[in-house]
């Protein structure tokens, strides 16, 4: 059987990485985790400087699923490049690197600066609230997306992926600005935005009142989300939200996804992003199929 599938010219040896923000850079789970098994490891958000991320409390267990509102903290970029990429250089694994930033000139640092890394793709993480725009993020309005696409893919050395934010009007009108800009792929979703009060104290739960919900719940949309932006674009897309095992992250390819990514799960199952990739293998098996590949987009109806 032959697992492999290539992304914007990048061969990953099965379809299965890690979502960013639910795995740190990989280090965190290596005693639970064979890296060498995964398609790819997607690193957490790194940012041109270091960000401490939110007050707390900044994560609140829901149903079906979590928030958080971590606020994307992290070392930086220069941490990133002393510390987990020689990490990482270890496995035989594919390396995304998700970027975060607060105005485009960040997203161009951290960009350029791994432009010499030997990184395999850039994850864009355009949920981030342009604060040049009053909050709002770069990921809701076709222009802005459009924009700091395009200005990425002229500095980028390696393939740009643009992670879209479910939290939109028309996900077919932003996958299609992102590719008009020049994106190699997409991945979607990320976190749709969510609440939850504790009616005893009668206070928000997380201190940031707001935080992104993932999980299992969130699934039917964003298999919804992957299918519209599947017809709406060609580029690839990397299907993620609430894969709890084999048979969700196969829905997504079904849905027209290349690639899929394991999130929330990582903190309930740390084995669940190898049990997936065992999972589509037996699937594979029992349908006689010879290449994942014939999976992807392949619903009928």
């Amino acid at each position: 059987m032959n697992t492999q599938v290539t992304i914007a010219g990048v061969t990953f040896k099965n379809p299965v990485m890690t979502a960013s923000g639910t795995f740190g850079s990989g280090m965190e789970y290596s005693d639970f985790v064979d890296l060498n098994k995964l398609g790819a490891v997607v690193t957490k958000g790194v940012a041109n400087v270091p960000w401490e991320g939110n007050p707390t409390p900044r994560v609140a267990e829901v149903y079906g699923g979590m928030l958080n509102a971590i606020g994307l903290q992290n070392p930086g970029i220069d941490v990133f490049i002393k510390r987990d990429v020689p990490f990482l250089q270890k496995y035989d694994t594919k390396i995304i690197v998700n970027v975060c930033g607060k105005t485009v000139e960040d997203y161009l640092d951290v960009v350029e600066r791994l432009g010499d890394q030997p990184v395999d793709m850039l994850e864009i993480n355009v949920s981030c609230p342009n604060v040049k725009e009053g909050a709002i993020a770069f990921g809701q309005k076709p222009d802005s997306l459009y924009d700091i696409t395009s200005q990425i893919k002229k500095k980028a050395r390696q393939p740009v992926i643009m992670k879209l934010s479910p939290n939109v009007t028309d996900i077919a009108e932003m996958s299609r600005a992102a590719e008009a800009a020049g994106a190699d792929a997409l991945s979607m979703i990320n976190t749709i935005t969510g609440m939850k009060i504790d009616i005893h104290r009668k206070k928000f739960v997380l201190a940031n009142k707001t935080g992104g919900m993932s999980g299992p719940a969130i699934k039917p949309v964003a298999v919804r989300m992957v299918y519209q932006a599947a017809q709406a674009v060609k580029i690839p897309i990397i299907g993620m939200g609430g894969i709890a095992n084999a048979e969700d992250a196969i829905e997504f390819l079904l849905a027209g996804a290349s690639a899929v990514a394991v999130g929330a799960m990582n903190f309930v199952n740390p084995y669940t992003t190898v049990e997936v990739v065992e999972g589509i293998e037996a699937y594979m098996q029992r349908y006689g199929m010879e290449k994942v590949t014939d999976l992807i987009g392949a619903v009928e109806g």
